[in-house]
């Protein structure tokens, strides 16, 4: 039994480099693409939240799926269909095809995406111990591996056409070969909450999972604004060199790569409340450093920061989900991560909104107070009593 669970967690750190690989062969592509295509930046955004809106419901189908038929039978399907939809927008050759592609590829990617963490959950069920943030820490690695790889394509003469033509071939031999060690469905047992006590009926939703997805949003969003404003910022309001400003982006993304490697040992030792608490809050003062320090150097430590404080957050936030309800862990997730998604495209939108009322660097003060009501919120991780069960809102299946 040790031995299989052991084998369960390396192939769930499978399906999350392949997920962050698969999503990164896209972004390396972006511009080749885009040439080809010969669209504007402006509708090439009006076509990334296309692929935003087909991952969203993606995740919302996988997770029910989950719930019905098993991670073990999902996961491996969803990451057939995420590889094979990635070749589509390396074929498209008008505007329309690149948008419908580029839908179908984020519906493959949110499925994978929302029955992988799923199945995390179910891993660290049986662990009986922090195991999520690690996870999330190889969908980063993934995501270098794609800029590797990527870079390696391009040298070579490869076409966006080719290159994710292959690597959509090597993620369906991937994604087949590593079901085996996924983790069979546990027997279904009634619904209970943390403490043991008679869950939620069927067709609610507790509170916890709305405010829980609240808070993944928030977050989200923070991190969404990092990922597209991190370097403008240092090029154009603190003048840095075109080089010296990628080092904004970087810092903040090998920090919360760190983090998550480490937030699960945290975790483990004094509880996810502490974790997202502090991390919010450490997070919330590096993004205020980057608001208002008028230095190269301190803005970079400000990334620096801001990476290491997100990077616990969400996957306490998805571990959190999972556990509230076993037989509904799937669809719990894809609520949270569903919500969550749409902040981190919200992100740099809200961003871009208002710099035509403020300079760059105080928009920033935004993210802070996100990270702020993060911190304050963070007593949501613990684990309910009976004596204080979640309200439940009701939705019709």
């Amino acid at each position: 039994m040790e031995r299989a669970l052991r084998g369960a967690r390396i192939v769930t750190f499978i399906y999350f480099v392949l997920n962050g690989t698969l999503l990164g062969m896209w972004v390396v592509q972006i511009p080749a693409v885009e040439e080809r295509v010969g669209i504007s930046h402006a509708t090439l955004g009006g076509f990334l939240v296309l692929l935003g809106a087909g991952a969203f419901l993606g995740m919302q189908l996988g997770g029910r799926l989950s719930d019905r038929f098993g991670t073990r039978t999902v996961v491996p399907l969803a990451g057939v269909l995420c590889s094979a939809t990635l070749v589509l927008p390396g074929l498209a050759q008008e505007p329309w095809a690149l948008g419908a592609a580029l839908l179908v590829f984020g519906f493959g990617n949110g499925t994978l995406d929302v029955s992988m963490n799923a199945h995390a959950v179910q891993v660290e069920r049986a662990y009986q111990r922090p195991v999520m943030s690690a996870f999330h820490a190889t969908f980063s690695v993934g995501g270098v591996l794609a800029a590797l790889i990527g870079a390696a394509a391009i040298d070579v003469g490869w076409g966006p056409a080719t290159t994710l033509a292959v690597a959509a071939g090597l993620g369906v031999v991937v994604a087949l070969t590593s079901a085996r060690g996924l983790l069979p469905a546990a027997p279904e047992a009634p619904s209970t909450d943390a403490a043991g006590e008679p869950g939620p009926k069927k067709g609610s939703v507790p509170a916890r999972i709305w405010l829980l997805a609240v808070l993944a949003l928030l977050v989200m969003l923070c991190e969404g604004a990092a990922n597209d404003w991190s370097v403008l910022h240092l090029k154009t309001v603190l003048g840095a060199s075109e080089s010296t400003a990628a080092f904004a982006y970087g810092t903040f993304a090998a920090t919360m790569t760190i983090g998550r490697l480490l937030a699960d040992r945290v975790s483990a030792r004094f509880g996810p409340i502490a974790v997202l608490r502090h991390g919010a809050t450490l997070a919330a003062a590096g993004i205020t450093l980057v608001a208002l320090s008028p230095w190269i150097w301190a803005a970079l430590a400000g990334w620096a920061l801001f990476g290491l404080g997100l990077s616990g957050c969400i996957p306490q936030l998805f571990s959190a989900a999972g556990h509230i309800d076993p037989a509904a862990a799937g669809t719990n997730v894809s609520r949270v991560a569903g919500l969550g998604y749409v902040g981190m495209l919200a992100g740099p939108a809200v961003i871009g909104w208002m710099t035509h009322l403020m300079a760059l660097n105080y928009t920033f003060l935004l993210p802070a107070l996100f990270c702020a009501t993060a911190a304050a919120a963070a007593g949501i991780l613990r684990a309910p009593t009976s004596a204080d069960r979640p309200n439940t809102v009701e939705l019709s299946s």
